[in-house]
């Protein structure tokens, strides 16, 4: 996954990383932006920042996200979609909703988590594409082995 629209901290307290279409959410000091000029999508930016965030210890457990209508104010996509984003996070246990009281980041075993996730996406995406499950692993071997 691309990390071009990857949350980042500047001194100035801007986010770095390309433009963002709403000027970005601030959450416990972590800037969630959507970079418009990424070839990824506005979705998997703002996932993938906060996963990040919250596996490097930047967003800890208990912290509160903003509500789903500002986050999409603030980031300049649609409500939908960044409900999309809270939903799969917390169908991940990343992020935890409570109801009235809003959604937090998770206390869970995040790392477990996070890689039950990306497994499912690259399963999903390796089917759509006619693969079979020998070809899947031999390709997250072979991209081990590149890692190195």
């Amino acid at each position: 996954m691309s990390r071009s629209g990857a949350a980042s901290r500047s001194p100035g307290g801007s986010s770095a990383g390309g433009s963002s279409a709403g000027g970005g959410s601030r959450v416990a000091g972590v800037s969630l932006i959507v970079d418009s000029a990424s070839s990824d999508p506005p979705f998997r930016q703002l996932k993938s920042q906060i996963v990040e965030a919250v596996t490097r210890g930047t967003l800890t457990p208990g912290t509160r996200m903003p509500a789903v209508r500002k986050l999409a104010d603030e980031v300049g996509v649609s409500t939908a979609t960044a409900a999309k984003v809270y939903r799969e996070l917390e169908e991940a246990g990343v992020l935890e909703g409570r109801g009235r009281s809003g959604t937090f980041v998770a206390a869970a075993d995040l790392s477990a988590a996070v890689l039950a996730r990306a497994a499912e996406e690259f399963s999903e995406r390796a089917s759509g594409a006619g693969f079979g499950i020998d070809d899947a692993v031999d390709a997250v071997r072979n991209a081990f082995r590149n890692l190195g």
